[in-house]
C-alpha cells in the first residue's frame, strides 16, 4: 500500500521519439491519476504537429495538464511554469497519492522537481541590446562573448539556443559575475517525493525512430502548419527544430529534401543533448524503451511503498 502521508511524482524522461507519452498514459491509467506535461514546446496550441503533441485519442486516455494551454504570442517562462505546475500538483495531491510528469525539456522538469536557481534582476536594456546584436550579427558573436565571460556555461548550456545564450549573457553582464556562479544553490524542499524513470535505446535505434517520426509529421501536415505560422516566425517559440528549417524552404533558401534532412539532423542532435542532461541525475531508473509496462510498474512498487517522509 502507498503511504497516504507521502505524495509521489513519477517523472518520465528520455530523448524525443522514445515513447514517453505512451508510457505516461499507461502509468496514469494504472495509478488512476493525471499527467503533467513538462514539454515546453507542447505548451503552445498553434504548434501541434511539429512538437509531436499527444493526439486527441491520447489526450482522452488520461487527464493532461499543460498541453496547448498557451499561445505562441504569450510570454511563458520556466519560472512561471514552475509556479503553475506546483499549484496544479497541490490540487491533484489532495485526492491522489501519485501524479505522472512527462516531457523532454530537462530544465522544465527539473524546475518542478528541484526548483530553479535564483538570479538577481538586471537592467532590461541589456537583453534588448543582446537581441539587437543577435539580429544584426548572428548567434556566433554572442557565443564567443559567452565563452570569454563564462566558459563553464558555454560548455554546459544549449549553446545553439539563442534564448539560453542571451539569458546567460545578460546575467554575466548585469551582475559582473558568471551565470554559472548562481547555479546549484540550496532550494526550497518539495512536499512530495520524486521518482524519475528514463527510457532509452541504442543510439542507432533512437535515430531511426526520430527519422520515422519526422516523416510522419510531414505526412500529417507539418509543412502546412509551418506555413500558417510564417508571419510569426520571429517569435522565440518558433525558433525551434521542425519549424525554422521549413521556414528556410518557404523562403526558397533550401529545397524541401535538404530542409527535411536538416530537421532530422537537428532533432538527432537535440536527442543527444537531452540524454546528456538527463543522465546527470544519478538517481534516475533507466529502462530500455521496449520494457513491458508491467515490468516498470513492478520496479516502481518498492520505491512507492518504502520511501518515507524525512
Amino acid at each position: 500500500m502507498i503511504n497516504p502521508q507521502t505524495k509521489y511524482l513519477i517523472s518520465i524522461v528520455g530523448p524525443t521519439a522514445i515513447g514517453k507519452t505512451a508510457l505516461s498514459i499507461k502509468l496514469a491509467q494504472y495509478f488512476k491519476t493525471d499527467i503533467i506535461s513538462a514539454d515546453s514546446r507542447q505548451f503552445f496550441k498553434e504548434m501541434e504537429i511539429g512538437t509531436a503533441a499527444p493526439t486527441k485519442t491520447e489526450l482522452a486516455a488520461a487527464n493532461h495538464h499543460f498541453i496547448h494551454h498557451k499561445s505562441i504570442m504569450d510570454n511563458y517562462s520556466v519560472g512561471t511554469f514552475e509556479k503553475d505546475a506546483l499549484k496544479t500538483l497541490d490540487q491533484l495531491f489532495k485526492n491522489k497519492n501519485v501524479v505522472i510528469m512527462v516531457g523532454g525539456s530537462g530544465l522544465y522538469s527539473d524546475a518542478v522537481k528541484n526548483g530553479l536557481d535564483y538570479f538577481p534582476k538586471v537592467d532590461a536594456t541589456i537583453r534588448e541590446n543582446l537581441n539587437t546584436k543577435l539580429n544584426k550579427n548572428g548567434l556566433a558573436i554572442l557565443q564567443e562573448q559567452l565563452l570569454k565571460l563564462d566558459p563553464i556555461s558555454y560548455n554546459s548550456i544549449a549553446i545553439n539556443n539563442p534564448h539560453r545564450v542571451i539569458r546567460a549573457l545578460e546575467i554575466c553582464i548585469g551582475t559582473k559575475q558568471p551565470y554559472s556562479s548562481f547555479l546549484n544553490k540550496p532550494k526550497n524542499k518539495r512536499n512530495f517525493k520524486t521518482i524519475t524513470i528514463g527510457l532509452t535505446a541504442e543510439r542507432a535505434l533512437i535515430y531511426q525512430r526520430i527519422n520515422q517520426r519526422v516523416d510522419l509529421m510531414l505526412k500529417n501536415g507539418l509543412l502546412d502548419e509551418v506555413t500558417s505560422l510564417l508571419e510569426h516566425r520571429n517569435l522565440n517559440a518558433l525558433n525551434t527544430v521542425g519549424y525554422k528549417e521549413l521556414f528556410n524552404f518557404i523562403d526558397h533558401t533550401w529545397d524541401l529534401e535538404f530542409a527535411i534532412s536538416e530537421i532530422k539532423k537537428n532533432t538527432r542532435r537535440f536527442a543527444k543533448r537531452q540524454l546528456t542532461w538527463f543522465k546527470r541525475n544519478e538517481n534516475t531508473i533507466w529502462f530500455d524503451f521496449s520494457t513491458p509496462t508491467e515490468n516498470i510498474i513492478s520496479t516502481l512498487q518498492p520505491y512507492l511503498s518504502n520511501i518515507k517522509n524525512d
